[in-house]
C-alpha cells in the first residue's frame, strides 16, 4: 500500500518575524511517521526544510505539494509548520520569498490541488497561524439567496492547529499543537488494535487544549478512517479473532472456576490459558467483572464475566471476518 508523506517546517523567515520550533516540528513528524512503533516501514516520508541557503519560495512550497499530491498513492500527507497568513482574498501558507502583501502559497491553490489528487486518501496537518482557513465554506448566491458550500471532495481529512482567526503557539521550541500530535501518533490516540486514525488525534488534542488555548479544528469528508500510524496494541488480532469462540454470544457470560488461576490446587492448564486471555481483555477495557471484582477473586469464587459494549463490538466484528490485519 503506497503510503507518501511531505513534511515542511520553515523557521528562517526574512521579511517577518521569524521562527524558532516549525523545523523541529517537521523533523519530529518525519521520525513519527516514517514507522510504526514495532518498526515497521509506514509512510515514504520527505522533509522539506528551511536553510537562508536553500529557502523555500513559493515556486518550491508549490511543486513539492504537486508531486505528492499528482501520485496515485493510497494515502497522501501534507505536513506545514510555519507562518500562516489571513488576507482578504484568503489564507497563505507563507514561503520564505513572501511577504505581507504576497504571502506565498494561497490555501485555496492547496485545496484544488488535494481535491485534484489521484490519493485515494489526504490528510492535511496545519500548525500555523490562521490555519482553519483551509477548507473553510464559501459563500455563494443561488436562487435562494447566499448559502454555503463545502471544499472538500471525498476523501479529504484536515486537521488545523487553530481557527480561521487565531494564532498558534509555540512553547520550549516546539509548536504545542505539534507536539500533542505527536504524543497522540506515539499511542495517546491509539484504539484497541494500535491504530491511531486522524478523528482520534482530533480527539486527543481537543481534549488536552483547554477553552482559552488555540482551539484546533477537524474537518473532513472520509468514508472510512485509515490508520495514520500503527502502534502497540492492547488486544491483538489473533485474539480478537477468539471472541466468537470464548463467549458463545456477544453477550453472554462467561463462568469462572478455581480451575482458571494457576496457583490453585485445582488448576487445569486449559482453564489457566484461557484464564491468561481474558487478562488481556479486562486490560483492553473488553471485559466486565461480576460486580466489580477482580479476576482472582472471581476464579476462587466461580464468579462470572462477560463482554464490555466494546468488547461486543469486536465480537461481532470476528464473527463477521471484519478483523483483517
Amino acid at each position: 500500500m503506497a503510503r507518501a508523506a511531505l513534511l515542511v517546517g520553515i523557521d528562517d523567515y526574512s521579511k517577518v518575524k521569524p521562527l524558532k520550533g516549525c523545523i523541529a516540528d517537521a523533523q519530529s513528524m518525519y521520525e513519527a511517521l516514517r514507522t510504526n512503533e514495532d518498526g515497521s516501514a509506514n509512510y515514504d516520508c520527505r522533509l522539506v526544510t528551511s536553510t537562508p541557503a536553500a529557502p523555500i519560495t513559493l515556486k518550491l512550497l508549490r511543486s513539492q505539494a504537486r508531486a505528492l499530491l499528482e501520485k496515485s498513492t493510497e494515502h497522501a500527507l501534507f505536513y506545514f509548520a510555519g507562518h500562516g497568513v489571513s488576507r482578504d482574498f484568503g489564507g497563505f501558507l507563507m514561503s520564505q520569498d513572501g511577504d505581507l502583501d504576497d504571502p506565498g502559497l494561497l490555501m485555496d491553490e492547496l485545496l484544488a490541488l488535494i481535491n485534484n489528487s489521484k490519493a485515494k486518501s489526504v490528510l492535511v496537518i496545519l500548525d500555523c497561524c490562521r490555519s482553519g482557513l483551509l477548507g473553510e465554506a464559501t459563500l455563494f448566491q443561488g436562487e435562494k439567496g447566499f448559502d454555503q458550500i463545502a471544499q472538500i471532495r471525498e476523501g479529504v481529512t484536515i486537521l488545523a492547529g487553530s481557527r480561521p482567526t487565531e494564532v498558534t503557539v509555540e512553547i520550549n521550541g516546539h509548536g504545542i499543537f505539534t507536539r500533542l500530535v505527536i504524543d497522540a501518533l506515539s499511542g495517546g490516540a491509539a484504539d484497541v488494535r494500535g491504530h491511531v486514525s486522524a478523528a482520534s488525534i482530533y480527539a486527543y488534542v481537543e481534549q488536552a487544549l483547554g477553552a482559552w488555548d488555540q482551539r484546533p479544528l477537524y474537518k473532513t469528508h472520509a468514508d472510512c478512517l485509515p490508520p495514520v500510524r500503527r502502534c502497540r496494541p492492547d488486544v491483538s488480532d489473533a485474539l480478537l479473532r477468539e471472541l466468537p469462540r470464548l463467549f458463545e454470544q456477544a453477550d453472554s457470560m462467561h463462568r469462572l472456576a478455581p480451575s482458571f488461576e494457576y496457583t490453585h490446587s485445582d488448576a487445569n492448564q486449559d482453564d489457566v490459558a484461557v484464564f491468561n486471555k481474558l487478562k488481556v481483555l479486562r486490560n483492553g477495557r473488553l471485559l466486565v467483572e461480576e460486580d466489580e471484582k477482580d479476576l482472582y477473586f472471581l476464579a476462587l469464587d466461580s464468579g462470572w464475566v462477560k463482554l464490555s459494549p466494546l468488547g461486543q463490538l469486536y465480537w461481532r466484528l470476528a464473527k463477521e471476518g471484519r478483523i483483517r490485519s
